[in-house]
This record gives structure tokens, C-alpha cells and sequence, in this order.
């Protein structure tokens, strides 16, 4: 199952209450994981990029990996700290669920962690880390049975969602665990929430709401006021990049706007985005034209030639939005 990425900004839990509601126990895994923050990468794709060729979903779990593999040393500095209980533990516990990949239910799924376990924690924590790790399969399917808001939209509607979740987290996690796994989400998420309450808030001046948006984001911890400068550099990179494309803009102009907006580094790495991006929609156009042209049964062997198996999983997608759209121009 191809899983949702990280994204910078965990107002994308409403998404993922939404797709684990429809779904149930094949999307339980949908739930997207936060823990990384989101300044982990130089910039965004934009919407519908590919991944670049030969980047596959274990290859973006490294972090996770590379908290693992700090565990021990983390621990033996932090003053008789539990070393399962690491930044990072979300990721590893992911990194492990994919590798076990699909499984009919909960049940053969755990059988599969038991098996894995040893290669994510040192042989001292694996039966901790395994329990933890089967309470989070159940989590997770406990997550699944919840009733997406019907207005994503509606602040009412989302804190009711998070409370739910919220209950469910403590149902199955001690306080310690639950800090390990949710807290800088759920610090995150408060926020968010706070923010979506303000906007609504018609009762509000313009100078009202300036001034209450200031104050909750100076409730944030310092760690988590530099992750939401980052996720907005993200969003604002993604809203130059749309504006670029919709107006023709060149490469050199390109380069010149974003490199005193943001820096030289995220310039040459927003180009490099550009390309990956251009390639995509290349590769979509020669699709649609081979089904066009040639028949559906030519298209699905072009397909295989023209994709990795990770991007294949993203094709159906990314021509049905073309379709919506009316069909996108490569630049």
C-alpha cells in the first residue's frame, strides 16, 4: 500500500481520520507520521510530483533508522532515561510496520513484527519494543472505526475528532509512552486547531485576530515555533512555484526571485523539484497519448517502462486530477 508522506503542517490528521474511516483495517496504516517536524527537507514537491527515479519508501525511512541507531547513545546521556522511550520512536515503530508490509489482519501482522523486531531494537528492548509495537497495531485499528468529521473545515467538528483520537491514544499508551509517540504532534495539532478557531471566529477584528494568532503561536515551545517557520518557508515555496508555472515564468527568473526569497541552497533545490516535476508530467503526456493513440494494451506495457513500481501506484491519481483539470502544460 503506497503510504502518505510527512507532511510539514499536522492539520493533515483530519485527512487521515478521513481515509482510515472509509477504509478500515487496509488504510489503518494511513495515518501519517509527524515526528520528523517539518523542516526536514530543503523544499516540497509540488502537488502530483513523482518521487525521483529510485527513490523507494524505505529509502525515506532513514531517519527512523538513523534514530534507531542513536537509541543507545541517546540514553546513556540523558540521565537514566528510558532508551525506548527516544525521540524518534514514532519513525522507527513505522519503519518496522513497512517493512512487515500488508497483512490480512491485526493478528498475522503481529506475527510478522515478532519476526522484525530484532533488526529495530537492541536485543535488551525487543520484548518492550515488540508490546509496544502490537499496541500500536491495535491503535491504529481502533483508529480506523472512528467517524471522519463531516466538515473537515468545521473547528467544532475537528476537535471533536482530536478528542477521540485523543482517547483512544490513551487507551492504549502510559503517559511515557504517549510522550515518546504524540507529544510534539499533539502540541502541533492544539495549535493548529487554535488557529482554524481564530480565522472562524467572525466576532473578531482584523487587529483582534492578528493579535490572538501572535499569542498562540508564542504558547508554542521555541523546537516547534522553528518547525512552523519552516512548514510556512514550505507553503510559501509551494504557492510561488504554482504562481511560476501558471504564469510561464523561465528558469532564470525563477532562480533569481527564490534566491532572495529563501537562499541559494532551497533555489538550486526548488529548480532540481522543477525538473523532477517537468519529467513527471513528460512521462503522464506520453501515457495519455499512447492510450489515445495506441489502445489501452500498449499503454499498460508503456507504463511498465515508464514508471517505477513506487510512481505507478501514484499514475491512476495523477491522470485523474489531470482530467479534473482539464489536462496541466509541461513547461
Amino acid at each position: 500500500m503506497d503510504r502518505f508522506p510527512r507532511p510539514a503542517v499536522t492539520a493533515a490528521i483530519v485527512l487521515a481520520l478521513m481515509v482510515a474511516a472509509v477504509l478500515g483495517w487496509r488504510a489503518w496504516r494511513a495515518e501519517a507520521s509527524q515526528d520528523t517536524g517539518p523542516g526536514a527537507s530543503a523544499a516540497l514537491p509540488a502537488a502530483g510530483a513523482a518521487a525521483p527515479a529510485g527513490h523507494t519508501a524505505s529509502a525515506a525511512l532513514t531517519p527512523a533508522s538513523a534514530a534507531l541507531a542513536a537509541a543507545p547513545a541517546a540514553s546513556s546521556t540523558a540521565g537514566g532515561a528510558d532508551p525506548l522511550l527516544v525521540p524518534g520512536l514514532r519513525n522507527t515503530l513505522e519503519a518496522l510496520l513497512f517493512e512487515a508490509g500488508e497483512a490480512s489482519d491485526p493478528e498475522a501482522l503481529k506475527q510478522r513484527l515478532a519476526q522484525l523486531v530484532g533488526k529495530y531494537f537492541p536485543a535488551e528492548l525487543a520484548t518492550r519494543a515488540l508490546a509496544l509495537t502490537e499496541r500500536y497495531v491495535d491503535y491504529r485499528v481502533a483508529l480506523g472505526a472512528l467517524s471522519a468529521p463531516r466538515d473537515p473545515g468545521d473547528p467544532r467538528a475537528l476537535r471533536e475528532a482530536m478528542e477521540a483520537r485523543q482517547k483512544i491514544r490513551q487507551q492504549h499508551f502510559q503517559d511515557e509512552e504517549y510522550g515518546a509517540l504524540f507529544a510534539q504532534e499533539a502540541e502541533l495539532d492544539r495549535y493548529t486547531l487554535a488557529r482554524l478557531e481564530i480565522a472562524r471566529n467572525t466576532q473578531l477584528t482584523p487587529q483582534q485576530r492578528d493579535s490572538a494568532l501572535r499569542a498562540t503561536e508564542a504558547e508554542l515551545a521555541p523546537e516547534r515555533r522553528a518547525e512552523r517557520a519552516a512548514a510556512t518557508a514550505h507553503m510559501d515555496a509551494a504557492a510561488q512555484t504554482a504562481a511560476f508555472n501558471a504564469q510561464g515564468v523561465g528558469d532564470f527568473q525563477r532562480h533569481t526571485a527564490r534566491s532572495a526569497q529563501f537562499g541559494e541552497q532551497a533555489a538550486h533545490a526548488l529548480a532540481q523539484l522543477d525538473r523532477e516535476e517537468q519529467q513527471w508530467q513528460s512521462r503522464l503526456n506520453e501515457l495519455s497519448q499512447a492510450r489515445t493513440g495506441q489502445g489501452e494494451a500498449a499503454a499498460q506495457a508503456l507504463r511498465q517502462q515508464l514508471f517505477t513500481p513506487e510512481e505507478l501506484q501514484r499514475v491512476d491519481a495523477a491522470l485523474a486530477l489531470r482530467a479534473l483539470q482539464g489536462g496541466i502544460p509541461v513547461r
